[in-house]
């Protein structure tokens, strides 16, 4: 049988048990690529994802597939990625979707909303449902095809200034959070701040802005927020289990050789995975050291909660009245969680709160 032959008819699974793996590395071209982070370097948990899937892609091409990582403001601002990956201007992009609810609310779909799935739950409906596919196709509109590129796992309600008590204590308070978050806070009298990871501390410290939530403990602590805002408030409601995504100018991935296009989809994969077993380990341990130096760890109240649900689901109604696009991701987002939802409380959710509930 000829090589070109058996290449065509074995393909990249038979090459490699057949011991041919390094003769089609060889054969491929080499490839440079940008990637543009829309977090900084200092966050090296959710910056460092970008870069976990960059060294995997050069070891499975044997450093013939090179991606330059660059943290957010090298090549285009934190919040530009999109444009910057539509336009070509890089080829691919590492980022929290919901940064780009001004766009268009769908993004928010692909990473987290309020009230919405937990991690387990979106990478459920996004592999084994509908939601890589929904997702590309929403995406396709702006030149570019998606992969999951990490999940925080459930977040931190952010550090607060001053005590909230209730609802009455949100009117007036000028607090960065996600832009979902923020329009669902509004009718209680925020006034939502968006910015960057890395302009947080600076804003918090000067009273530019009364509160601030990012990620959870071992970034937050990295970040020094504990010494500018004593109350750190639980969950983040708004973002149960938000999804980092990979972004890739559609052009750029459809030139890709076969071989290529499956090593990035097995590099963001593993970063997927990577990224949250990080956070996992390391936020139980900056949690301790963060209460231990003297943070106040409180709970949302109970009727801010409710308040905020019931506000969330008035912000879905009205957007499917009025965004097809929304409306579409959003009933297969919503029956999915329904069934989610039925499945944890008899599994996950018992088994943990009784875990929880011991003295370990």
């Amino acid at each position: 049988m000829q090589r070109r032959s058996f290449v065509r008819s074995a393909g990249i699974a038979g090459v490699l048990a057949a011991g041919a793996a390094p003769a089609i590395v060889n054969a491929q071209a080499n490839i440079r690529w940008r990637l543009a982070s829309s977090f900084p370097k200092s966050l090296d948990t959710i910056f460092g994802s970008a870069e976990v899937f960059a060294k995997k892609v050069g070891d499975m091409s044997g450093g013939k597939f090179q991606i330059s990582v660059h943290a957010a403001g090298e090549l285009v601002p934190a919040f530009g990625v999109v444009d910057a990956v539509q336009n070509a201007t890089v080829e691919l992009a590492h980022t929290a979707p919901y940064y780009f609810y001004g766009k268009d609310p769908t993004f928010c779909l692909g990473c987290a909303v309020p009230f919405g799935l937990n991690s387990r739950q979106m990478t459920a409906w996004m592999y084994e449902g509908n939601g890589l596919k929904l997702m590309r196709e929403f995406y396709a509109k702006y030149n570019i095809v998606s992969f999951p590129g990490g999940n925080t796992g459930a977040q931190m309600g952010g550090w607060f200034r001053k005590e909230i008590k209730g609802v009455a204590d949100l009117k007036g308070l000028k607090f960065r959070c996600n832009p979902f978050a923020g329009k669902v806070l509004e009718p209680f009298g925020v006034v939502p701040q968006s910015l960057p990871g890395g302009d947080i501390y600076p804003a918090l410290e000067k009273g530019t802005i009364d509160a601030a939530e990012w990620v959870g403990p071992y970034d937050d602590q990295k970040l020094g927020f504990n010494k500018v805002a004593p109350n750190y408030y639980y969950p983040g409601w708004w973002e149960g289990g938000p999804q980092l995504d990979f972004f890739i100018n559609t052009k750029a991935f459809e030139g890709l050789t076969p071989d290529y296009k499956a090593m990035i989809e097995a590099a963001a994969s593993h970063a997927h995975v990577e990224m949250q077993a990080r956070y996992d380990s390391r936020n139980p341990v900056a949690l301790k050291q963060l209460v231990g130096s003297g943070t106040k760890l409180k709970p949302f109240p109970t009727d801010v909660l409710n308040a905020a649900f019931k506000s969330a689901e008035q912000v879905y109604a009205d957007l499917s009245s009025k965004n097809a696009e929304w409306k579409k991701v959003w009933e297969d987002y919503t029956k999915f969680r329904a069934d989610q939802n039925v499945w944890f409380r008899f599994t996950e959710g018992t088994f943990d709160r009784f875990m929880q509930a011991q003295k370990l």
